[in-house]
This record gives C-alpha cells, sequence and structure tokens, in this order.
C-alpha cells in the first residue's frame, strides 16, 4: 500500500520516532543514502524523478528539497506558481494519474488539504504534503529533530505556541507534538484558536503517548516553565493589508525577552521562518544564545529527506537498507594477483 505524509497524524508515534532517527542519521552521513538514484552502472542520468510543486512561493521549503532530493541521487523537478495546469485546466485526480507515471514522489506546497488528499487518493506514489493551509507536517519533523538534539528528547517536554493559533503552525504543533509525547501549549486570542476538531484529534493522541493539550488565551499560562517557545509569523501570504491590525490583537503573544524569562531555564526557541524581528519575536530573543532557529532550518533538509526515504520504503518502492558499507581493502593477496 502506498503510504503517504498529508497530515502530521499520518505517523504514529513508533513510526514519527523511526523518521526522526533516520533523519538523524542522514545528518550524519548526509550523502550516504540514495534513494533516488537510478539503477547501479546506470550513471546519473538514470536518477528518479521527484516532482515537487509550488502553488506558493517559498525558499527553506524549495531549497531544502532540491537539495535533499539531490542528496538522495535523484532529480528534483520544480514546478512553480503558475507552470502547471492542476486544478483550472486539468483535474487534481488526472494530474496524479500523470504523475505517478513519470515521477517517484509528488511533493507539493499548495493551498487546500482536499487537494492533497484528492493526489494521494489517485497516486501510486508518495504524496507529501510540502504546506498547505491547515498543515505543515514537514516543519514538525525539522522542529522535533531540533528539540532532540538540544534536549536529548521530546516526551515529557511542553512546547509553548504562541501567536495565530488558529494557522497551520499550530495545528501541526499540537498533532506532531503530542504524537512525540510532549506536552502542548497553544496560546492565542479569541477567534484565532484550533479548531474543535483538530484539539480534539491531538487529546486522543496524547491519550496513547502521555502527552497533553492546553488551548488558552493567556500568553503567560503557556509560558510558565515551558521547556520549548515556538512562534510563526502574525502576516500569512495573503494577509499582508491586514499586517497593523493583526500586530495589534497579537501583541500580547509576542515571544520576547520578557517572554523568555518566564520559560524553563534552558528553554530553546522555534520559529520556521520567515521571521519579523520587533512583531512576532524580538530581535534579541531570535538573534539570542537560546535561539536554535538556524539549526531547525538547517534540520527541513534531513527531516524531509528522512520521510521521502521512509515514505518509498513503506510503500514498496525501495528495499529497507543502510546505507552501502565501504568496499573492504584489498587484501595483501589480492593485490599481489594471488
Amino acid at each position: 500500500m502506498t503510504r503517504h505524509f498529508l497530515t502530521d497524524l499520518d505517523l504514529s508515534p513508533a513510526e514519527q520516532a523511526e523518521v526522526l532517527d533516520l533523519a538523524a542519521a542522514m545528518k550524519a552521513d548526509r550523502y550516504g543514502y540514495r534513494t533516488y538514484a537510478g539503477p547501479a552502472g546506470a550513471g546519473t542520468a538514470a536518477s528518479k524523478t521527484v516532482a515537487v510543486i509550488f502553488d506558493k512561493t517559498s525558499t527553506r521549503t524549495r531549497v531544502s528539497f532540491a537539495a535533499g532530493i539531490a542528496d538522495l541521487g535523484g532529480n528534483p523537478l520544480i514546478i512553480n506558481p503558475g507552470e502547471s495546469q492542476i486544478g483550472h485546466k486539468e483535474s487534481v485526480a488526472d494530474t496524479a494519474r500523470v504523475l505517478e507515471r513519470m515521477v517517484h514522489t509528488i511533493v507539493w506546497r499548495t493551498y487546500a488539504q482536499a487537494g492533497l488528499e484528492e493526489m494521494a487518493r489517485y497516486s501510486a506514489v508518495p504524496v507529501i504534503n510540502a504546506l498547505s493551509d491547515d498543515y505543515h507536517p514537514c516543519q514538525l519533523l525539522a522542529d522535533l529533530l531540533t528539540v532532540r538534539e538540544h534536549h536529548g528528547r521530546t516526551a515529557g517536554l511542553t512546547l509553548a505556541y504562541l501567536g495565530d493559533a488558529a494557522n497551520n503552525m499550530a495545528n501541526s504543533y499540537l498533532l506532531a507534538g503530542v504524537t512525540a509525547g510532549m506536552h502542548m501549549r497553544v496560546a492565542g486570542p479569541d477567534g484565532y484558536l484550533p479548531g474543535e476538531a483538530v484539539v480534539a484529534a491531538a487529546r486522543e493522541r496524547a491519550q496513547a503517548t502521555g502527552g497533553s493539550v492546553l488551548v488558552t488565551t493567556s500568553a503567560a499560562e503557556a509560558l510558565d516553565g515551558a521547556d520549548v517557545l515556538a512562534t510563526d509569523t502574525w502576516v500569512s501570504m495573503g494577509q499582508e493589508d491586514e499586517k497593523a491590525d493583526r500586530a495589534d490583537v497579537f501583541r500580547p503573544y509576542a515571544i520576547d525577552e520578557a517572554a523568555l524569562a518566564t520559560a524553563a531555564p534552558g528553554a530553546i526557541v522555534l520559529h520556521c521562518l520567515p521571521a519579523y524581528r520587533g512583531y512576532e519575536i524580538s530581535a534579541g530573543v531570535i538573534d539570542g544564545p537560546q535561539s536554535v532557529v538556524w539549526d531547525e532550518a538547517e534540520n527541513r533538509l534531513h527531516a524531509q529527506k528522512a520521510i521521502m526515504h521512509w515514505l518509498m520504503v513503506q510503500s514498496g518502492l525501495l528495499e529497507a537498507t543502510s546505507p552501502a558499507a565501504p568496499a573492504a581493502p584489498a587484501s595483501r593477496a589480492d593485490e599481489v594477483g594471488a
């Protein structure tokens, strides 16, 4: 059965841990995994292709997927906004039927989650959500990898997310965080809190992992003693005209020095970028010693390589093998032709 990664709940707790372990191994051996390499002896021209489709502009997502696919021996086929006919001249279902015959994985950064679900329904190759209006699961794999690196674990830690708690990042933090056994606190103003269905799904998953969920309008309640602080821009694509109004609404949820002081000693700070210093996060925090934002950004590369490789294996499109071991040195007898 083909496996896809459309929401954070598409991985069980054990599977999420497996992917994070793989990401760490890939980070330690960047070029050791050849997921999309062609047949042995066929040369680089025979590398497998991954379609990376963008309905929204991107920096980190584009670079990390393109570089990661190349690291894995593959060919990233970048399709920029306006360059395809998906959803207007050609249905998503028909697009999936065509792409599955030409590429080995489909990565899509889009708007509607329903489009991703339709693509996956009709595709025999893995489909990966590189961001939708509802979820950003690849970002959360990178974030959890970063938490592991700096705290040594995820289970039992408390993560506080502040700001627009109704957006895709808040949804993914809730779902991925509890899957990792974390205590998730999400704080935002009235009218900007996560939907009931997402909260209910997070609480259900938390029952199996020992995590927990707190949704609140109190920034102080969320911040108190937290091990990890996270935020996101207050102004997403298409909301530029609302910047001043949104800044007024979200100002009490900024992560600044005063907010950081109420967290646990040694707390780390995450931001998925792009960041607007002086708005959702202060310059002193994002550029300070407790910020791990640049590690987080780099970890997009390693986490996405891991999920691509894992999905290929789980879908039966790649044998589950470790990186090829280096050839054993020739023996003395071999050297003399014995």
